[in-house]
């Protein structure tokens, strides 16, 4: 983290910003590019001024996420959060399902993976990376229906060449699962 191959870029995903402020802010610091995903990523949206239907959003924190944007843009960091989404009708590996863009989410759906746009979007940022430090699915990655995002990213920084750091149980199993962990620095 001191001295990092460039450009240096984090991900960051799983349920909830409070739980990952105190890195968040750290990383800002840092790193080139940092990305938002997961069902943290609905607490910037909102912050956005975006509906979020009934995906997970901490109210609560809705002002943090927005100074958190201003100052990555004022440090000229590159802070990406997904364009598009899979939703789901409710919380169920077998619901409804519908991809769509990130400012049309409807209020009786709620967001469960990243969108096809969005991991090309992710994707492109990790390929040129010089490190790469992974924490957090981009979705419910346990169900094969909301896999995609957290699968197209594992792959992304596998085939980076980046020096990778994995952190996290939700990241680690994905990154196993695919058979992904030889191409990770450490895990």
């Amino acid at each position: 983290l001191a001295d990092p191959a460039r450009p240096f870029v984090a991900i960051l995903g799983g349920a909830k910003v409070s739980d990952k402020i105190g890195v968040i802010e750290n990383l800002i610091e840092k790193v080139d590019t940092l990305i938002i995903g997961g069902g943290m990523a609905y607490t910037f949206f909102k912050a956005n001024g975006h509906s979020v239907g009934t995906s997970l959003c901490e109210d609560d924190k809705v002002e943090l996420a927005k100074e958190m944007m201003a100052k990555a843009e004022a440090k000229g960091v590159k802070f990406l959060i997904p364009v598009d989404n899979k939703l789901g009708k409710e919380y169920d590996e077998n619901t409804e399902n519908k991809v769509v863009d990130s400012n049309k989410i409807p209020d009786d759906w709620m967001g469960l993976d990243i969108g096809p746009k969005t991991i090309e979007l992710f994707s492109g940022a990790i390929a040129g990376a010089g490190t790469v430090v992974w924490n957090g699915p981009m979705g419910v990655s346990e169900w094969k229906n909301f896999a995609a995002g957290t699968e197209g990213v594992a792959e992304a920084v596998a085939n980076s060449g980046a020096i990778s750091i994995i952190g996290g149980g939700d990241s680690a199993a994905a990154v196993e699962k695919l058979g992904f962990a030889d191409k990770m620095t450490h895990i």
